[in-house]
Formats: C-alpha cells, structure tokens, sequence
C-alpha cells in the first residue's frame, strides 16, 4: 500500500500540485492500494450540494484510480475532515475524519493525521477543539459556500501547524514518536502506527514487524512511504 499525506493542494504552488497529479497517475504502477493520511487539500468542506471547485482536477484523477479498481483510503487532516457523501458514495473512497484503525497491508494498523496528539503550541491545541466542535461545523455550513471557501483561505495559515517554527515542529516529532511508540506497547494487537502533520518523516522498526511510520509531507521533496506484509520504505517520488 501507498501511504501519502500532507499535499496541500490549493496553497502550494503549481509545480507541486501537477507533481502530485503525475503521482496519482502513477499509482497503479507503484502499489495496489493508497493511503492518503490527512491534507490532501489546503482545504475541502462537502455541503450538501457544493464541493470545493479548485480541486477538481485531483478529484478527476482520484476517480480514474476507482474505476481502475484502485482502493482509496482518505483519514481527513485539520485542514480536509469535513468530507461526506461526495466522497464515500460518488467516489467510491473509504473516509474516516478521525483518527482510524485499519488493515494496512496486512497489518492491523492506527492511523490518524495527528493534529491534537502531540501538539506543542496552545494555539494548537485550541484550533483543534474548536475546528471539530460540531457547533463550528453547523454554523459553517449555514454559511454561504462562496462565503465559507473565502474565510478557510484567509484562515489557512491559522488552521495548519499555527506556527512555521522548524523547531516546534521538530518537538512535536519527537513526540508523536513516543506516542506511537507508547501506542504499540499497550496495544499488542497493533502492528503499525501511522501518522503525518508534522511534515517530518519518520520510520521505527519495533521488531515482530510493528513500527511507526510517518511519510512526510509530499509538499516537501514529493515524499510518501510504501508498505508491504514484509517491509516499509519512505521513498521520493521521481
């Protein structure tokens, strides 16, 4: 399986977003399943009737991988969780906007974004909660569509990491290790822990086959991981 995250689509520049495209296309050549753990898009909010249109273009391409018979997984990040029907019934793609606990090439596995574990800003910890509140999500969607897109992207560097400081990223890394780690001692029957958010890559090998892996951010270096029943590797893609 394929696993990739933290994309942005929608604030990162051109270059970057046709990169992803290419990488979609490839998909079928690289795994049999794909994995995406959290911010595909800078932002997607499904109402009823409306879907974000600047990202119709991956929506395209994602659908052209279902009607190969590609199996998609979507774990909504702080920045796409809101997701529904569109994406789970026209596309056909397994969406979970928490945290999820799944079989990743035959390993029973915990995956989540990660946004609100490891934190190290309390502005963090504040976005998180009021972000996912459902009260935020229903006066939201009374919004007007044009009205809510507009604020979200005004909003976008607040609703990321709430600071661009490579150190407290750098912690905050350190301690989704732990998490992960802690996790899979008190959970046996886990085999692997997947995370994302901090755009630091990462890979623990714990023995017995359990490990903790973060892909790292495709934005940055065009990163993903690929897991197997028997191995895991963080590649680039060329």
């Amino acid at each position: 399986m394929l696993v990739v995250a933290d994309a942005h689509l929608g604030q990162v520049p051109p270059a970057i977003e046709s990169a992803f495209h290419k990488f979609l296309e490839a998909v079928p050549d690289l795994g049999q399943a794909l994995l995406i753990n959290g911010d595909l898009f800078d932002f997607w909010f499904e109402y009823r009737a409306v879907i974000p249109r600047r990202h119709f273009g991956t929506v395209a391409r994602l659908q052209t991988l279902r009607a190969k018979g590609i199996p998609i997984t979507l774990v909504g990040g702080n920045h796409d969780r809101w997701g529904g029907d569109f994406l789970t019934k026209d596309l056909g793609i397994a969406f979970y906007g928490g945290e999820a606990e799944i079989d990743v090439a035959g390993r029973r596995s915990f995956v989540a974004h990660g946004d609100g574990l490891t934190e190290q800003h309390w502005s963090a910890h504040l976005m998180h909660r009021v972000t996912r509140h459902p009260l935020t999500v229903r006066v939201f969607r009374a919004l007007h569509p044009d009205i809510g897109f507009w604020i979200a992207h005004k909003l976008s560097g607040t609703l990321a990491d709430n600071t661009r400081d490579p150190a407290v990223l750098d912690r905050a890394a350190r301690a989704q290790a732990r998490y992960a780690t802690d996790l899979l001692a008190r959970r046996g029957d886990l085999g692997l822990v997947i995370l994302a958010h901090t755009h630091r890559p990462a890979l623990e090998e714990l023995g017995n086959r359990r490990a903790y892996l973060n892909p790292g951010a495709f934005l940055d270096g065009y990163r993903y991981a690929v897991v197997t029943q028997d191995s895991i590797e963080l590649k680039t893609f060329q």
